[in-house]
């Protein structure tokens, strides 16, 4: 047969580089210039990066150096002319086509808590409705002052939780909000990150 025998890709054939897929949720046409200039100074690159185009609104970022690359989707979510956009590793034995977009972490704000409930443990118990609770989070990240903070994995497909009633000793009851940190355009009509509003299906 003109296919030939299968052929074994081993570790020395990879590449030596460091790449990064986002998906930017836009209809409209993607400018990877303008892109790069955005995201040049935000990002901070030493040896900086090069991109080229995976499809109509995904673009690939490769850099040198794994740090880099972390450092960014660390500091997640960002956006691109106030609409979101969405990262996920390029790992080497996946491939793109096979990328799921569909999940951010970012942090919240948990309002109205009562004095003697703001704690850790608390936080994490609210935001658990929210998505899953991000585990490598300092103390003193949590404490917002007059209100708790939690980083969070959220599916952007869903509707974004807005806060959650609790129920204090007495049988009292009480609402907290939810505020949720550097958040770009959400859908008007429904609350998803996912579409403009001139793209929901309730419009």
């Amino acid at each position: 047969a003109r296919e030939g025998e299968e052929l074994g890709l081993d570790g020395e054939l990879s590449t030596k580089n460091f790449t990064m897929a986002a998906k930017f949720l836009t209809r409209r046409a993607l400018n990877v210039e303008a892109v790069t200039r955005t995201f040049s100074p935000l990002w901070r690159s030493v040896k900086g990066f090069k991109v080229r185009r995976s499809s109509d609104h995904v673009l690939l970022f490769t850099f040198e150096k794994k740090e880099e690359v972390e450092r960014i989707m660390s500091n997640a979510p960002w956006s691109f002319n106030k609409h979101l956009v969405v990262l996920q590793w390029c790992d080497k034995e996946v491939p793109l086509k096979d990328l799921e977009f569909d999940k951010i972490s970012i942090w919240i704000q948990i309002h109205d808590v009562p004095l003697r409930f703001m704690n850790k443990t608390v936080a994490e118990k609210l935001s658990a409705v929210v998505g899953m609770v991000c585990q490598e989070i300092d103390e003193g990240e949590i404490n917002g002052g007059s209100f708790l903070r939690m980083k969070v994995t959220i599916d952007i497909n869903k509707l974004l939780c807005k806060g959650r009633l609790i129920s204090l000793p007495h049988d009292e009851q009480s609402w907290v909000s939810f505020k949720y940190e550097r958040l770009p355009n959400i859908c008007y009509w429904c609350g998803c990150l996912n579409h403009g509003d001139r793209d929901c299906d309730l419009w």
